[in-house]
């Protein structure tokens, strides 16, 4: 039987956490040299991609060397895939070498397959582990899973970290949120994971249930798949609703985990010793310093069965790579995900990202904790079709006041210099959601 890892220490799951930046750097040197040989031996896509521009792994003299080869993007991959299908071109493993296929949503596009090996799932696991442990989980705590198990990536991800901890799991998924409410109490669950918005919901349905969060045995609320974990105005209602710190858990579909929280909450800590993280300039693509915006680009370290060389993400962060007090020195994402490059509205000049508008409604008493950004002709040029303003609605809480809209809109205006209408709904009226949900409309 497998016993479940011990940590480092009591407050450092992984050695690998409290390197050098010198050690840290050195070691993504030469974990790229052997990664970037592998998958232009065995990647059809990057065999393409190396031949085209003239490299080779030894050719990967430094860290900076990696800039010359070109972004590999989600456009790429689907390529990918319609070329050879139904796994693409971008696989590194035979058949028989993968254990897994995880899907993407497909709410832009069919969904996408990523293969994963058992090496990869083993080090997705003790990845996870690792965060979870920094947040404060520990062996014996009850972990209650909401991350939804159908299709999604997130569900089976902590579960196996939790049990590698030697948590209790309760595979709850998502949904049937009166039974999770109830779970919550029966089984003294310390610590739930979800998607913000789930969270959100849970705690407005506790209440109207009359089951007060705050007096539940939950001592972590950690959240991801959307990026309101690092929204202040989030982060601050939630946890008072809950009564529990909020942890921000960072990754995607083609990259498990990339960085989240720690106690210090100072931003999701990246995992340095499994990808090489870039911040780019959104337009000029050049690498831009420590506290500036950027997209962020990563290239994996070692992951085998769907690799990816410097893969355009599109999230927009900034990275602080001074070490933390709890000692960590791996990079930190300042403010977590700040928007994504593709997200981004420009109105009048102003650039606006959505979480920015959140962090000011989950901020405001007497508004619920749904809104909606809506996006038509009303609030564009008639003749340029050029955004002027945002309509947002958002829903009053019992007992809010009577001119809350003009407050709101106000608000909006003096803090993100955009004009804003905004449309005042009774509680209740807009969709709640137990996975991702959708700000933006365009109607």
């Amino acid at each position: 039987m497998n016993q479940p890892k011990q940590p480092y220490s009591s407050t450092i799951w992984d050695e690998t956490e409290i390197w050098s930046r010198d050690r840290i750097e050195a070691f993504q040197l030469q974990a790229l040299r052997r990664q970037l040989a592998r998958v232009g031996e065995r990647s059809k896509h990057y065999q393409r991609v190396f031949e085209q521009h003239g490299f080779r792994a030894e050719d990967l003299k430094s860290l900076a060397d990696l800039r010359k080869l070109p972004f590999t993007r989600k456009s790429d991959y689907l390529a990918g895939l319609e070329a050879e299908p139904p796994f693409g071109t971008l696989a590194a493993v035979g058949p028989g070498e993968a254990a897994r296929v995880h899907f993407s949503s497909g709410t832009t596009a069919s969904p996408a397959p990523v293969l994963w090996s058992h090496a990869d799932i083993d080090r997705w696991a003790d990845l996870y582990a690792r965060y979870l442990y920094a947040q404060g989980l520990r062996r014996g705590d009850v972990f209650q899973c909401m991350f939804n198990y159908a299709w999604f990536v997130g569900g089976l991800g902590a579960t196996l970290a939790a049990q590698r901890l030697g948590a209790l799991v309760i595979p709850a998924s998502s949904g049937d949120t009166t039974r999770q409410i109830e779970t919550i109490f029966q089984y003294g669950s310390q610590c739930v994971i979800g998607t913000p918005s789930f969270m959100a919901h849970v705690a407005e349905a506790a209440a109207k249930l009359g089951r007060d969060l705050t007096k539940s045995k939950v001592k972590m609320v950690c959240v991801g798949g959307e990026p309101g974990g690092s929204v202040p105005g989030t982060r601050e209602r939630l946890e008072a609703q809950w009564g529990a710190p909020m942890f921000d858990c960072y990754g995607a579909l083609e990259c498990q985990p990339i960085g989240w929280d720690t106690a210090a909450k100072l931003g999701p800590t990246l995992a340095e010793d499994f990808i090489y993280a870039e911040v780019l300039h959104p337009e000029t693509h050049e690498p831009v310093a420590d506290g500036e915006r950027g997209v962020l680009v990563i290239t994996h370290l070692d992951k085998e069965a769907c690799p990816l060389v410097r893969w355009w993400t599109g999230d927009i962060v900034v990275r602080d790579s001074q070490p933390a007090p709890d000692g960590r020195t791996h990079a930190r994402l300042r403010g977590g995900v700040q928007g994504r490059a593709d997200d981004m509205l420009i109105i009048k000049g102003v650039n606006l990202f959505p979480t920015a508008v959140e962090d000011v409604v989950r901020g405001f008493a007497g508004l619920t904790n749904e809104y909606l950004m809506v996006i038509d002709d009303s609030v564009k040029d008639p003749k340029t079709k050029f955004l002027n303003g945002v309509k947002l609605r958002v829903e009053r809480e019992s007992g809010a006041p009577a001119d809350i809209g003009e407050r709101v809109q106000q608000r909006l205006r003096e803090k993100l210099q955009v004009r804003f209408v905004v449309e005042v709904l009774e509680s209740g009226t807009l969709p709640r959601t137990v996975h991702k949900a959708k700000r933006v409309v365009h109607e």
